[in-house]
């Protein structure tokens, strides 16, 4: 039985259930951190703009994230035996709204990205990335959860402890920058 068929399976013993609406406005008020996840299958690079990137475990180190079945990215990411996940702060939102526009070509600009020597696609001067072997893929609804174990980073301006830096988030259907300001 697939990953889907058992979750329909599981839930449809349950007497109620939150609507997509209901579900997506519960979330609107909870903000995330913003990434843009690229990789290449061997057939070009796609990325796709993120806000489900969390880091599950230090040792190993592992990260999860998760996708639409709607992205178009989402098929190459399906095949995709490594990823590099981008960890964006407020000097990276056009790479963020790059990866997060329909209908555009996210490489057009070839002075913005380059490979890896593993051939991975990196965008240049973004806060920092993590370059992961893609080790397990649950379908779970109309998304894809992954879960990656970090190889290689870089990080280009890292965060102080305890200093708020510039963190973009994404929260009620746009965009912000955390900093001193909103330090509480």
């Amino acid at each position: 039985m697939s990953a889907i068929a058992q979750i329909e399976t599981r839930t449809h013993g349950f007497s109620a259930s939150l609507s997509p609406d209901e579900l997506k406005s519960l979330f609107r008020g909870h903000p995330g951190g913003v990434a843009v996840i690229t990789a290449d299958a061997g057939d070009g690079p796609v990325a796709l703009t993120a806000t489900s990137v969390s880091s599950v475990s230090a040792d190993p180190p592992l990260l999860i994230f998760s996708i639409s079945a709607l992205s178009s990215a989402s098929d190459v990411l399906a095949r995709a035996e490594t990823v590099v996940v981008h960890l964006l702060d407020a000097h990276d939102l056009e790479v963020a709204e790059l990866g997060a526009s329909s209908g555009v070509d996210r490489f057009a600009e070839t002075h913005r990205w380059s490979r890896l020597i593993t051939g991975e696609p990196v965008y240049h001067d973004v806060r920092a990335w993590v370059r992961c072997a893609v080790v397990n893929r649950m379908d779970t609804g109309t998304a894809t959860v992954f879960a990656a174990h970090a190889l290689q980073s870089h990080i280009e301006r890292d965060v102080e402890p305890g200093v708020p830096g510039d963190a973009l988030v994404y929260h009620n259907r746009t965009w912000h920058r955390l900093g001193e300001h909103s330090r509480i």
